[in-house]
C-alpha cells in the first residue's frame, strides 16, 4: 500500500484502487470539500506524473476518456483549485511523491490496464439528493428528476414561468461551462422538444453563473445528471431482425394529454422568450401559429 498525506489531501494506493480525500485546511477548494472522498478504480486511470516545482509539487491522475460523469460533464474546464485529481506536495514529501507515482505505474503495468477510451462511467458520480444555490437560480436533483428554482436577479424570462422541473427521461444533455473574462457561465440542459438554444440569461433550462465562489458545485449537479444519462460512447443496441415478410410494428402514438400538455409548455416558452425580446414579433406570431395548429 502507498500514501501520501498533505494539508490539500490524502490518497491511498492499495492496489486495486485510488482513495482521493480531501483536506481539510481552509485553502482547499469547495467544490473537493463537497464532493468528498473519492474511489477510484485503477481500472479508470490512463496515467500518474508528479511535477516538482521549487517550493511545493504536484500529483496528477490522468483518467481514461469517458470514465468519470465529473470530468466528461465539465469538458475539462475544471481550474487546478477544484480539480479533485490533483494533489499539492511540499518540497519535503518529494520522495513520498514520487514512491507513490511508482507504486501506481508498476500496477498498471502488471494488471496491463488499458490507457483508451471506455464506454461506461467507472466511476458512479456525486451522491443525490443534491441542491445548489448559485447564479441566478437552485439546481436540484433527485436522482430522477431536476428542479430549478430562480431567484429574484433571474430574467422575466424564467422567473414568470416559475420552476422548472425537468425528468430525466427529457434530458438530452447536460453542459457546465465556467466564467471566463466577462463571459458568463452556465449550468444548461438540452431538453427534448425545447426550442433552440437561447443566451444562458434567458434560456428556462439554464442557470446562468457569475463566477462567484459557489459557482463550482453546479459542476456537481452536472456530474449527477450525467452519471444517469447513457454513455455518450455506448454501442447502441442491436437491431432486431424480423422474419421474412413481417412489417415492423407501428411505433405507439403519443397520449393526447401528454401532447396537449407539452403543446401548452411550448407556448408559454414562446411567450416568455417574446417577452424578455429574444423572438421579433414577427417570430413570436409564426412560431405561435405553427403550434396552434397541432392542437
Amino acid at each position: 500500500m502507498a500514501e501520501i498525506i498533505q494539508k490539500d489531501g490524502t490518497w491511498v494506493f492499495d492496489g486495486d484502487s485510488l482513495r482521493l480525500t480531501p483536506g481539510r485546511d481552509k485553502s482547499v477548494a469547495l467544490l473537493r470539500r463537497e464532493l468528498g472522498e473519492l474511489l477510484v478504480p485503477i481500472t479508470a486511470l490512463a496515467g500518474i506524473s508528479f511535477e516538482q516545482g521549487r517550493k511545493s509539487g504536484r500529483l496528477r491522475l490522468r483518467l481514461r476518456d469517458g470514465a468519470d460523469p465529473l470530468l466528461h460533464a465539465t469538458g475539462g474546464r475544471l481550474t487546478e483549485p477544484h480539480d479533485p485529481y490533483q494533489l499539492l506536495v511540499e518540497s519535503d514529501r518529494y520522495g513520498v511523491a514520487e514512491y507513490f507515482v511508482d507504486e501506481v505505474r508498476n500496477a498498471l503495468l502488471l494488471d496491463q490496464v488499458p490507457s483508451g477510451p471506455v464506454d461506461a462511467y467507472l466511476l458512479p458520480g456525486p451522491a443525490v439528493p443534491l441542491s445548489v444555490s448559485a447564479g441566478d437560480g437552485i439546481a436540484s436533483f433527485d436522482g430522477e428528476r431536476v428542479r430549478l428554482e430562480w431567484k429574484w436577479q433571474a430574467e422575466d424570462a424564467k422567473s414568470a414561468g416559475g420552476p422548472r422541473t425537468l425528468p430525466l427521461g427529457d434530458i438530452l444533455s447536460v453542459e457546465w461551462q465556467p466564467e471566463v473574462g466577462m463571459e458568463n457561465g452556465h449550468l444548461r440542459f438540452t431538453v427534448r422538444g425545447a426550442p433552440s438554444k437561447v443566451p444562458p440569461k434567458y434560456d428556462p433550462n439554464a442557470v446562468e453563473l457569475w463566477g462567484f465562489k459557489k459557482d463550482p458545485l453546479m459542476a456537481l449537479v452536472a456530474a449527477a445528471v450525467q452519471a444517469r444519462l447513457p454513455h455518450p460512447a455506448a454501442p447502441a443496441a442491436p437491431e432486431k431482425t424480423l422474419p421474412p415478410g413481417e412489417a415492423p410494428a407501428p411505433a405507439p402514438a403519443p397520449a393526447a394529454e401528454d401532447d396537449h400538455d407539452a403543446l401548452l409548455r411550448r407556448l408559454r416558452e414562446l411567450g416568455e422568450l417574446h417577452r424578455s425580446g429574444v423572438l421579433t414579433e414577427e417570430e413570436f406570431n409564426l412560431a405561435k401559429q405553427a403550434v396552434l395548429k397541432r392542437f
